[in-house]
């Protein structure tokens, strides 16, 4: 006899159903959104499981690392397809536990499309480059702003790179005296986060040579 499961992820638990080959549902339960209960619960079948879906999400690219690291045939489901069939499948009362029903039904009839799941060493990277895409975008912001700050008071910055940028401005907060206490700290600060940029900017090259997950 085959079986099939599906899983509806949320953060804190994960609603589980498992169909056999006519669609009878044989098991429900709810358990820990963890890798290892439900690798505890799904490996728990005498024949095994022949499909396992959940949906595309942001605990998915985990879950489904582990559950195909311990053997079990798991599938990432596309977000869009599945949602309309889900529409139709729980469309009078939508809960997490008709929701895996409704999964489980899918992998049972094959109404899903599979998608890429990149491997942890690409998702590190990724995760990487967008901080470092944040870090640099942030860093500008305060710039800009303190450019602007200053043009109040009669203060042109222009071009300058980062280093003469710092000096510049920390020049500028100890000339100025009149300035409270919270503004020159902002105006001092324009010096460390352009210098963390330069950190971020010569650090953060995705480059083998350089990446900190390369070893990963």
């Amino acid at each position: 006899m085959e079986y099939f499961a599906g899983l509806d992820v949320s953060v804190k638990e994960t609603s589980v159903c498992v169909v056999d080959a006519d669609g009878r549902i044989v098991h429900e339960a709810k358990v820990a959104s963890e890798p290892e209960a439900l690798i505890a619960l799904l490996s728990d079948w005498p024949d095994g499981l022949k499909r396992i879906g959940l949906e595309a999400g942001p605990l998915s690219q985990w879950l489904w690392s582990a559950l195909a690291e311990a053997g079990l045939p798991a599938i990432c489901v596309e977000t869009r397809r599945m949602h309309a069939v889900l529409k139709a499948h729980t469309a009078l009362n939508k809960t997490d536990r008709n929701d895996a029903r409704g999964i489980a039904q899918m992998m049972r009839a094959g109404l899903y499309r599979a998608v890429h799941v990149k491997t942890l060493r690409s998702q590190k990277v990724r995760m990487l480059l967008r901080h470092r895409k944040l870090l640099k975008a942030k860093a500008l912001d305060v710039e800009n702003d303190l450019r602007g700050t200053l043009r109040n008071f009669g203060l042109k910055v222009g071009i300058a790179s980062s280093g003469r940028f710092e000096a510049r401005i920390a020049n500028w907060w100890r000339a100025m005296a009149i300035l409270p206490p919270w503004q020159s700290r902002c105006l001092s600060y324009a010096g460390c986060c352009a210098n963390r940029r330069r950190h971020c900017i010569s650090g953060c090259s995705p480059s083998p040579v350089r990446t900190p997950w390369h070893s990963a």
